[in-house]
Order: C-alpha cells, then structure tokens, then sequence
C-alpha cells in the first residue's frame, strides 16, 4: 500500500512536469496532450492499486467524489479550501 501511494504522488508530480515544460514552451500543446496521455495513464493505474489494496471499489470513490461536490455546489461552497466545506 505504502509503495502504491509513494508511487501515485511521483506520478502525480511527472503530470505536473509536464505541464510545466507545456508553460515553459519546451514542446506545443499537441505534445502535451500526447505526454498527459501516458501520465495521466500512470496515475490512474497508481490509484487503482491504491483502491484495490484498500478494498475500495472503484465506483464507490467516483459516487462519493460526485455526491461530495453536488452537495458544495448546492451549498454555494464549490470555492475555496478545506476537506470540509
């Protein structure tokens, strides 16, 4: 579990990687959407991992993460920060 999540925030890192060399205009918009593709590939396997160690399924963290911002945006608290809005 502990390698599973070390590696979800590394490759959540690289996502940003390569959005800041996209800023930085190392490389066009086209070979960034190319790039995310694989990094963005590479997170979702890392969360897959990390839900299926915590026998979590899938489905219940997408339901949960929709209920979660259905509700803020009913209670006008879409904005701003904190878990517990």
């Amino acid at each position: 579990l502990e390698y599973m999540v070390l590696g979800l925030a590394n490759e959540a890192g690289e996502v940003a990687g390569v959005m800041k060399k996209y800023i930085r205009e190392d490389y066009g918009f086209t070979e960034m959407q190319n790039r995310m593709v694989g990094e963005l590939g590479d997170v979702l396997w890392y969360l897959s991992m990390v839900a299926e160690r915590l026998g979590i399924p899938f489905t219940h963290i997408a339901e949960y993460n929709l209920a979660k911002l259905a509700k803020r945006d009913a209670e006008g608290k879409i904005r701003g920060d904190g878990d517990n809005r």
